[in-house]
């Protein structure tokens, strides 16, 4: 075991051991990668008092003090591009090249974003009604409990940490104990940037555990997740008599919507891409693919033959899109819907040789899979699979998919692909989801909202949500004597 990383908590800027550790698995071969601290109940306690005795001093930090070490911080990262693009790809399975154009870059962009927001922010003042000035202030909450997932383990927690410290709180974080490397890290940068002591702590470990402990913690003051639908209502049901600030994005089951006025050649690259992308495990993938009749044929075809291009294999070979899923756990839970699919005879299309290097042979791969001829009502297209299978299904008229789009309990994403503008405005304002994109995917503005409907989440995140997640606005009156 003399390659294996030995993970350690940082705590109010110390690296600290743990008395149990946990192995955390290569999943491109199965081979034990890391040791991560089985965190407890003692470890979080710790690190909350760590965060919370540096609130008073951060909170109080000037917004361009703040800003230099967000921008630091970024700095650190987009230099270390390379290595830790390599980290996450060892780490979660996703090709390397995928980690340095999206995940690393996104992650520098997240501190750059908000250190720049916090400089931009302004109150609001009235003097309504006579003699007398309102104004507002947006105040640090506290202590903000993060729990990010291990799908895009760099680019998600950067993503709730750079809001929560540019509005002066303070963290203790808890990334997945599946996907840890770039979020230990992340903490040598840290203390690289000059962040003071205590300002981000982060723990790893089980949810169970680690993650059990920072929800019901009465000195965590907010809770923002990203992770399963499961999860998201434990937290909800745990923090419920705390009456904690929550913010959860949980699962989704993203539906693509294609109309006959397209070009079929043209939008199948996009759509195949998301709904492989990361091998399908991202909340935003689509994975119900709805077309309108006349072109389904066209379409399945175009797509299956594109699907089998996608090479499947080891995340360093340049030449691979689809690399092992995450765990061994995971793959069985992605088959078992193969295994559905087989029981309700649907049509399944797939590449079935993978044509693995020796070194893999043990991974946790998966081939790319269409499935066709299923019921709408079939698990395969209501439960959130989270892998490379995505279902196609004809539909007639745009009232009877908007019907099946929204049929299910997730409300996260959706996409619409036509060149009818009058119909992108009548279907998005009916789809009952968070984000809809228009011919094409995965674009993202941090100034908008990001978030969920109905079980795909609480709350939202971006410029001005999270400013108004992470800060309390306070009103000030004051009287005016002539």
């Amino acid at each position: 075991m003399a390659n294996v990383v030995k993970i350690r908590n940082f705590v109010n800027g110390q690296f600290t051991d743990c008395n149990d550790y946990i192995e955390s698995l290569n999943p491109s071969t199965g081979d034990v990668l890391a040791l991560i601290p089985n965190s407890g109940e003692h470890e979080v306690q710790s690190a909350v008092a760590a965060a919370k005795a540096a609130f008073n001093s951060w909170s109080k930090t000037s917004v361009d003090e703040r800003a230099r070490i967000l921008f630091k911080i970024a700095d650190l990262i987009e230099t270390q591009n390379d290595q830790l693009a390599y980290d996450e790809s060892l780490d979660q399975g996703k090709p390397v090249w995928l980690s340095k154009t999206m995940d690393i870059p996104r992650a520098v962009a997240n501190f750059r974003h908000f250190a720049t927001a916090i400089k931009c922010d302004n109150e609001i003042a009235s003097m309504t009604p006579e003699n007398v000035v309102n104004y507002t202030i947006h105040e640090p909450v506290g202590v903000a409990g993060i729990i990010t997932p291990w799908n895009l383990p760099l680019y998600l927690l950067t993503f709730k940490l750079a809001p929560a410290i540019a509005y002066g709180n303070t963290v203790v974080a808890k990334p997945s104990e599946i996907t840890s490397l770039t979020a230990f890290k992340l903490c040598k940068i840290f203390e690289e940037a000059g962040l003071p002591s205590g300002v981000i702590n982060v723990i790893f470990g089980h949810g169970r555990t680690a993650g059990e402990a920072l929800v019901k913690h009465p000195d965590v003051n907010l809770i923002s997740f990203t992770g399963s639908t499961a999860t998201g209502i434990r937290i909800a049901e745990t923090t419920a008599p705390f009456f904690k600030k929550l913010s959860l994005e949980m699962g989704g089951k993203n539906a693509a919507i294609v109309f006959n006025d397209v070009d079929v050649a043209a939008i199948v690259p996009s759509i195949l891409r998301s709904s492989f992308l990361n091998q399908g495990e991202i909340c935003l993938s689509s994975s119900r693919i709805y077309v309108q009749k006349d072109i389904f044929q066209l379409f399945v075809q175009s797509f299956v033959s594109e699907m089998k291009k996608l090479k499947v294999g080891d995340p360093f070979d340049k030449d691979v899109f689809i690399g092992p899923l995450v765990s061994k756990q995971h793959l069985e839970k992605v088959k078992s819907y193969l295994d559905i699919s087989v029981a309700e005879k649907a049509d399944i299309f797939s590449t079935y040789d993978l044509s693995l290097p020796a070194h893999c042979k043990n991974g946790y791969f998966f081939p790319p899979t269409v499935i066709t001829n299923i019921s709408n009502d079939s698990r395969c297209m209501t439960e959130e699979i989270f892998g490379p299978i995505v279902c196609i299904l004809p539909f007639d008229t745009e009232t009877e998919v908007i019907q099946k789009a929204n049929g299910v309990k997730y409300g996260l994403s959706a996409t619409i692909w036509t060149k009818d503008v009058n119909k992108v405005h009548r279907v998005a304002r009916q789809l009952q989801v968070g984000t809809v994109w228009v011919n094409c995917w995965l674009i993202r503005n941090l100034h908008m909202p990001f978030g969920g409907m109905k079980l795909s989440g609480v709350g939202r995140e971006g410029t001005v949500d999270s400013r108004h997640f992470y800060t309390e606005k306070k009103t000030v009156c004051i009287k005016i004597d002539h």
